[in-house]
């Protein structure tokens, strides 16, 4: 039936869908709100529809800042080198001012995940350091979900290439645009209530496993027998969720996933990767760590070594897990066999952790918790939040109890 309905919608038409749908499902915008929006200069089809959307849902302005990837390359191939200790400050602060004023915050990715590639990564990680330093007042505001705010993406040459090489470029960028628009639930009739079919299977999840309060999640598979401990007072989410200003919102379109926080002391054994991870323009593979006390203590990879290694050395929260995620090897995205380079995609395609930081609306009170009890409780804090996946048509994970025992909660990557 999707297909017949995409196949009968052109391009346009399926674009509009895709600015609906990131108003009334990503953000759930409510009348008299502020939009922030970013998003790649190529992406301004989709910001014009998607302004309109805005307006005509109620908005009181939107307010678009373009990313550029040529005069983004231009810094790391001609800007000094003291450059790279600096991010504006300024800015993040207004948007942080934005959001303390009730804005939602909406992103549109698709920037080229490979712009990066072969640049000085030591001056990768220093600007994103700095990027991560002077973000996160607007950040916290983000992650411990005060407002309403979602991300969605645009299909750019440069992206459709590195997915689709060997391939002429119009013919690259419609195959990544049919992608996104069947994870995005576009090609359904009624996009709109398909999300809202998906968010009450997504829901039922997360009641079940509210339910059970598993004290820990125990990983098995090649390569991998991990124990990840959960917080204290942890709480399972998934799909959409009210945010603190009252709004529901989804903030991932797309999203496959159901998450909590693990207990930044308790994470023990070794873990292999599943997929690659895109990772600032360089393609992490094979990725393989040992956890003890909650610590990375060891971490290699076949590709991008360093990388992970200046990644992991960011602060003392790097090397401990801020997010545990359960996504089966059925899910859309997995079965589409597309390695996407894009963490909101990539991630929704099998089980994952995050290194980094945690998000305080994973456990009971957290959004109102001092940074000290939050800590107590086992939430980890960092500069970063950086997924990987670890799930597979080849990992079992078993739910363990508070009295040690334990039961099958997926079996060869489904729900058991």
């Amino acid at each position: 039936m999707a297909d017949l309905i995409s196949n009968r919608l052109t391009h346009e038409e399926l674009l509009d869908k895709l600015a609906e749908v990131a108003v009334r499902v990503g953000l759930g915008l409510a009348p008299g709100q502020e939009v922030v929006l970013t998003a790649p200069l190529q992406a301004v089809p989709l910001v014009r529809r998607i302004t309109e959307h805005a307006y005509k849902a109620g908005a009181s302005l939107v307010t678009s800042l373009f990313s550029d990837d040529v005069t983004s390359l231009a810094r790391f191939q001609h800007a000094p080198d003291a450059a790279f200790d600096y991010a504006p400050a300024w800015l993040y602060e207004g948007m942080a001012a934005a959001y303390r004023s009730g804005a939602a915050r909406l992103a549109i990715g698709g920037d080229n995940p490979a712009l990066l590639a072969g640049q000085d990564p030591s001056r990768v990680s220093r600007a994103n350091r700095a990027r991560s330093v002077a973000y996160r007042p607007a950040l916290e505001l983000i992650t411990n979900f005060e407002i309403n705010w979602s991300i969605v993406c645009y299909a750019t040459p440069a992206w459709a290439a590195l997915m689709f090489p060997d391939t002429q470029e119009d013919v690259a960028v419609a195959k990544l645009w049919d992608a996104i628009f069947a994870a995005s639930r576009i090609d359904q009739a009624d996009p709109v209530a398909a999300w809202a079919a998906h968010n009450a299977t997504l829901h039922a999840k997360t009641a079940h496993l509210n339910a059970k309060r598993f004290d820990a999640l125990h990983f098995r598979g090649p390569g991998t027998d991990l124990t990840v401990g959960l917080s204290d007072g942890h709480i399972w989410l998934g799909g959409a969720e009210p945010a603190r200003n009252g709004i529901v919102c989804n903030p991932n379109i797309p999203s496959e996933e159901v998450f909590t926080t693990p207990h930044r002391g308790k994470v023990d054994g070794y873990v292999r990767s599943t997929k690659p991870l895109s990772y600032s323009g360089t393609l992490i593979r094979d990725i393989a760590v040992r956890f003890e006390a909650g610590r990375i203590v060891e971490a290699t990879a076949s590709t991008g070594q360093d990388v992970l290694t200046r990644v992991l050395d960011t602060d003392e929260g790097a090397r401990r897990l801020g997010e545990v995620a359960l996504v089966p090897n059925s899910s859309p995205i997995s079965a589409s066999g597309l390695l996407f380079y894009n963490t909101l995609f990539d991630e929704n395609a099998a089980s994952h952790v995050a290194i980094g930081q945690a998000y305080r609306t994973c456990l009971e009170g957290g959004t109102t918790a001092t940074e000290e009890e939050l800590t107590r409780r086992g939430a980890n804090s960092s500069l970063i939040h950086i997924d990987w996946m670890i799930g597979s048509g080849k990992i079992d994970i078993d739910g363990i109890n508070a009295d040690g025992s334990s039961e099958p909660l997926m079996r060869a990557g489904e729900w058991a």
